[in-house]
Order: C-alpha cells, then sequence, then structure tokens
C-alpha cells in the first residue's frame, strides 16, 4: 500500500480510520463531501505530509479519475456513505445515489486505472499490488432470531431502504471482482461506538442527552440486541483484511459484546449518575431489525484478529472522550462545525 484513498474520511469510522493509518505512516488521500455528518474537527490534529483533503463527492467521476491519476491510487478503504436509517426511511433516495451509485464509480474507475488480469482473481496464490475494499454492515444480513450469529455464508435480507442500498453496494464489488479480475474485499462489521461518532446514533445520543439532562429517546421498549464494536478494532481489523486478507473474501468483523439497547442506555446513565427518569420510551421505527451477532471465526482463524475491547472498557474510554471534549458536541449541536464548508 502506497497510495490510499480513504472515501468517507471525514466522518466517525472513517476518520478514525485516517489516523489509524497515519500513525502507521502510510500515504493517505481523504476524500469527503462533507455532508452533515462529515466533520473536519475530527481531522483538526493532523499535520502530517503524509496526509491529503479532497472535498468531493464518489458521484462525481471526473473528480475520481483526477485523484486516480494525481496520486496514483492503489488501494481503495471505501467508508463513505449514508448510513443513518431513519433517515433511509424519511428519504431513500440519496441512499441509492451515494451508496449504490457512488460505489459503481469508485469500482469503474478503479477498473479503468488498474492493470487487471482477470484469470488471476481465481488463483488464490495471486497476490495483488492493488486492493479495492468495501466497507459494509451486518444490517445487510437482515434480523436475527433470538439465538445463531450471522456468518460470512448469511443469505443477504436487508430490511430498511439503507441496509439495501448497502446490500446493493455489496453485490457489485463482488460482481467486479468475479466478472473483472478486481482485487477486492467486503468487510461486513457490527454495531460500532467510540469517539467522534455523530451525536445522531444511539451511545453518542444517549451521551449526549444525559449531559444536558433531557430525555433519551429509546425504541419501543429497547429490547433491540446489538454486538458492539469500539471503533479501534474496527479500524485493527481492517487492517488485518488490507495486509493479510485473502482476495475475493468477506469477512464479518464483531466485537463480542451483545447487549439490549436499553441495557446500553442504563449503563451510560448510571456511569454518569444520572437517573433512569430521563429515558423516554418512543414509537419504534418500521423495519427495526431485533438482533444482530456477529460470528467472528472467519477473520479470526485465517487473519489472527480478535476484538481488544470489552464493552465495559470501550464505553468508559467513550465516555470519558465525550465528557473530555463536549465543545466538540457543541459545535456539532450548534452547527458551528458547518461554518466555512
Amino acid at each position: 500500500m502506497k497510495n490510499i484513498l480513504i472515501t468517507g474520511g471525514a466522518g466517525f469510522i472513517g476518520s478514525n480510520f485516517v489516523h489509524f493509518m497515519l500513525n502507521k505512516n502510510h500515504r493517505i488521500i481523504n476524500l469527503d463531501a462533507l455532508t452533515y455528518a462529515g466533520n473536519l474537527d475530527n481531522l483538526a490534529s493532523i499535520k502530517n505530509p503524509l496526509y491529503s483533503f479532497v472535498k468531493g463527492n464518489i458521484c462525481d467521476k471526473t473528480l475520481l479519475d483526477r485523484i486516480f491519476t494525481e496520486h496514483e491510487i492503489d488501494t481503495v478503504v471505501h467508508f463513505a456513505a449514508e448510513s443513518h436509517v431513519d433517515r433511509s426511511i424519511t428519504g431513500p433516495e440519496i441512499f441509492i445515489q451515494t451508496n449504490v451509485h457512488g460505489t459503481f464509480n469508485l469500482l469503474e474507475t478503479a477498473k479503468s486505472h488498474w492493470k487487471i488480469f482477470p484469470a488471476d482473481h481465481h488463483n488464490r496464490e495471486y497476490k495483488s499490488a492493488v486492493r479495492f475494499l468495501q466497507v459494509s454492515t451486518d444490517e445487510v444480513y437482515g434480523a436475527l432470531g433470538d439465538t445463531g450469529l450471522f456468518t460470512e455464508e448469511t443469505p443477504l435480507a436487508p430490511n430498511s431502504p439503507y441496509s439495501a442500498s448497502k446490500a446493493s453496494a455489496d453485490m457489485f464489488v463482488r460482481a467486479y471482482g468475479e466478472t473483472f479480475g478486481l482485487p477486492v474485499n467486503i468487510t461486513r462489521c457490527s454495531n460500532n461506538y467510540g469517539q467522534y461518532q455523530f451525536p445522531e446514533k444511539l451511545i453518542p445520543l444517549m451521551i449526549t442527552n444525559a449531559l444536558r439532562d433531557i430525555p433519551l429517546p429509546v425504541y419501543g421498549k429497547g429490547e433491540q440486541v446489538r454486538d458492539w464494536l469500539h471503533v479501534e478494532d474496527h479500524c485493527s481489523a481492517i487492517y488485518a483484511v488490507l495486509t493479510k486478507g485473502e482476495i475475493g473474501e468477506v469477512y464479518n468483523i464483531g466485537g463480542n459484546n451483545e447487549k439490549q439497547n436499553i441495557e446500553v442506555v442504563r449503563k451510560i446513565l448510571q456511569t454518569l449518575g444520572k437517573p433512569e427518569s430521563l429515558i423516554k420510551y418512543v414509537q419504534d421505527r418500521p423495519g427495526h431489525d431485533r438482533r444482530y451477532a456477529i460470528d467472528n471465526g472467519k477473520i479470526t482463524a485465517k487473519l489472527g484478529w480478535s476484538p481488544e475491547y470489552s464493552f465495559e472498557q470501550g464505553i468508559e474510554k467513550t465516555l470519558q472522550w465525550y465528557l473530555s471534549n463536549q465543545d466538540w458536541t457543541d459545535r456539532i449541536i450548534s452547527g458551528e462545525y458547518r461554518r466555512g464548508l
């Protein structure tokens, strides 16, 4: 990996991955459209000649061609996506534009710039000098019952416009690997949490509201179960796939930390010393998947990766970060972070 294009690198997971890769002295070109969830405050501490930022949209094919040419891109780590399920219910079209058409543009650009020999893809000993990694989600698998885990062989059965758009993007990535020999990987992760997460998501929203003593909205009875993955563990897993993953393979990434949403909310309130009376149960959203849980067996056995954070360790670190960086949250709530963009 010489010249890595990270799309969506001003978002939550993307910005954490930018920091992670710069700490390993990789050259990074960060492409982000700076929509509402893109925040340059996440990257403000970077003073590194190996880092370049480009404001732009993955739907802009001309821009992608220029970036690949000027920076001689050999690796793509594709985070850029609309990702909030509630927003996909009220306005699904942008999810199709960004998550499907944007991914298609990236694949087409990579195919046109990289010298690919399709027959090589089916040779499992083949080591490519280029790679395209699609960062996806366990939500493409749909919902689980009270038992069982998602594996890489679980059929895709998305239940929201968001997860349907990600499943479609995954299928295009797979097809470009099979048809054109593009060296691809797909990772599917469970629910991430940690520093720099936009405060519309469950954990930062609960922290932000609790600190302001305003109601904490919980869907239904809060019995939905999620497998929580600290963002730093996610970054190390992606790095393992980039450096050791077998071309063409899908790798599930989970934190081995299943929790009901209401458990997470109560833990946050307890740690912050806030009363449970702040919890406000609200009508559940349409098509709300009841349970997700990841089987880590493949990435653990094949690549030697496993999560380092227990949920208790990770949530403590996350709470401390938000407590120490309330100005970061304040700038988002006020809209100040968007000024001058």
